[in-house]
């Protein structure tokens, strides 16, 4: 098993009223699959849809990345809006 730490932003964190929080997964499991555990973990989030962005170890993650114990994901959900003139 691996403990990982999973950060939340934005919309995320509103959603599921917390910033972070630890799940035990297992060792070696693909970001994508932890979409899964993430919502088993947190109902509230739902589906967590295909335009959030993982990193792992504060660098953009591939879904096919595997994770390992200590690690921390960040979720990235989009952003819009821009500059206003």
């Amino acid at each position: 098993m691996a403990r990982i730490k999973v950060l939340l932003f934005a919309m995320l964190a509103d959603t599921a009223g917390v910033r972070e929080a630890v799940l035990d997964i297992p060792e070696g499991l693909p970001v994508e699959a932890l979409r899964e555990r993430i919502v088993a973990a947190l109902p509230v989030l739902g589906m967590i849809g295909p335009n959030v962005v993982f990193a792992v170890n504060a660098e953009y993650a591939s879904a096919d990345l595997p994770l390992h114990d200590g690690d921390e994901v960040a979720l990235i959900p989009p952003v819009s809006g821009g500059a206003h003139v």
